[in-house]
């Protein structure tokens, strides 16, 4: 299978039975509609809903999705009208510029292309085929439901869903309108209904005549109405109460959309992870305390088992031996720790960072005690001394262990570096990415290997070159000021194309 790439794995062979006319016999069909450069623009045009798959033959993930997705779409070819799924391989250099104009960064990414591409929107749903089918045909339909019926009302909003339905004296007008735009805005993510009547609603004030905004979920009051329709602060509405007050982190699949919608959320993340035992309940209820208090602050709690959380503590860079603790991150990315944190503290520790009053935590490896290697490690704790302050002119790579393109690039840049040797003004650097802090606001590393270039005089440039020896020298030497430049601090692109693997994104 694996020496036929995605192309093997994406045939489902079915069996179709004949009439009485003729014998029974098995065919074998694709539904999946293979797309490339040659043929991609003019299918695109002619639907007005498809769903497209940017994949790499070579990409483990792709490799997973095929056979789902390959169900998925044999099953909705035969909805009225069909509904079409379709791939491509944006690794393929023939499509590359299809790849970048969709701003393709790993794999399988999927889009969702309404109007013959003019609309794109992200696919956010299951990888599975089931809910593949389930996702895309309420992708496919209006973005919000119109509820007629008690019944109605019932099978859109359930017991354990969140949706956010309009209540209108008439279906037009600003109010309308603007829930209306919104719906189709965050349709990828949010469930949207509308009615006449409120009455038909299972919860809340029924006499309302609208225009109103009830908000239904399964946790905390149940329901939130809002009468704001200015566009922006019905977003903020829509996306602050999708969310629990304290969003749990566990082994619960119930719980696992709420936690993505958690770390998608612009606010500021407060997290508290713990280990069961004697004192995690009086600690989750100080906790939930605190986010009651909080309320309007621009704040999101989430409270995580360590057992079920390991994923994120490595992120942050903590240790087991840190827990029960309380991690910040802010909307740039500045964290705050608290470790070892016990109940009493909790409220004070709030009070303290709100008030500016707790140092920014910085996830770092150790500083090397030797550094003698051609090209020298560099760690978040260093990243001032050897790069920012260094008064040097340093090429460095951002990568992460398991790269496999990063393998490769490993003894090109020793090569670059003993280029440069006798040159020291030069410094050949790389930083484990997967590790250490990054400053967000001078590099912008969204795949590895990620090489940036920081010249003697302040100017940062992402290097897009090709990968080998000659490029990487005649790029430093190009970048590389003049004895008495000024200083500068702009941050520039060197050529047009991206590197052909901000790809390893694949395993993120």
């Amino acid at each position: 299978m694996a020496s036929n790439g995605f192309a093997m794995l994406s045939i489902l062979v079915l069996a179709l039975f004949a009439s009485s006319i003729r014998s029974e016999e098995t065919e074998t069909k694709e539904f999946v509609l293979t797309l490339d450069h040659s043929n991609f623009t003019d299918t695109i045009n002619k639907h007005d809903f498809i769903v497209v798959e940017f994949y790499a033959p070579w990409c483990g993930h792709c490799k997973s999705l095929a056979p789902e997705y390959e169900k998925a779409a044999a099953e909705l070819s035969s909805q009225s009208p069909p509904i079409f799924l379709a791939k491509i391989d944006a690794s393929e250099e023939s499509n590359k510029g299809i790849a970048n104009e969709y701003k393709i960064q790993g794999f399988p990414t999927i889009k969702i292309l309404r109007k013959g591409g003019k609309s794109i929107q992200d696919y956010n749903g299951p990888r599975e085929a089931a809910g593949i089918v389930t996702y895309v045909k309420k992708q496919s339909g209006p973005a919000s439901a119109e509820i007629k019926s008690a019944d109605g009302a019932a099978e859109v909003i359930g017991e354990k869903s969140v949706v956010a339905v309009g209540v209108f004296p008439k279906l037009s007008g600003e109010e309308f309108d603007s829930f209306m735009a919104v719906a189709e805005k965050l349709r990828a993510d949010y469930d949207f209904a509308h009615t006449l009547d409120a009455k038909l609603l299972p919860r809340g004030d029924s006499s309302v005549a609208g225009p109103v905004v009830r908000l239904f979920k399964p946790f905390d009051e149940l329901f939130v109405d809002s009468k704001d329709f200015n566009g922006e602060a019905l977003e903020k509405f829509v996306k602050e109460s999708s969310i629990p007050l304290v969003t749990v982190f566990d082994k619960d699949p119930s719980n696992h959309p709420y936690v993505s919608k958690f770390f998608d959320s612009p606010a500021t993340k407060v997290m508290m992870f713990v280990n069961t035992g004697e004192t995690a309940e009086s600690l989750k209820s100080k906790f939930r305390e605190v986010a009651t208090s909080s309320k309007g602050q621009d704040l999101a709690f989430l409270v995580g088992d360590a057992e079920s959380s390991q994923g994120a503590l490595q992120y942050f860079g903590l240790e087991e031996s840190q827990v029960p603790l309380i991690i910040i991150q802010t909307s740039d990315s500045k964290k705050y720790l608290k470790a070892n944190v016990v109940v009493d503290q909790i409220e004070s520790w709030m009070k303290d960072f709100k008030d500016g009053k707790v140092a920014a935590h910085k996830k770092s490896q150790p500083i090397p005690a030797e550094n003698n290697e051609p090209v020298k490690v560099v760690v978040a704790e260093s990243l001032d001394d050897m790069v920012f302050n260094s008064g040097k002119n340093v090429l460095i790579e951002f990568y992460a262990p398991w790269c496999g393109h990063c393998q490769k690039l490993a003894p090109i840049l020793d090569e670059v570096a003993l280029a440069f040797q006798n040159d020291p003004s030069v410094i050949v650097a790389k930083l484990d990415a997967t590790a250490n802090d990054i400053p967000s606001d001078t590099f912008d590393v969204k795949g590895f290997p990620t090489i940036y270039f920081r010249s003697a005089d302040g100017k940062v440039v992402v290097y897009e070159g090709s990968r080998t020896k000659e490029d990487f020298i005649s790029f430093i030497e190009k970048n590389k000021p003049a004895s008495h430049g000024e200083e500068s601090s702009t941050t520039i692109r060197s050529g047009e194309h991206k590197t052909e693997e901000s790809a390893a994104k694949d395993e993120l």
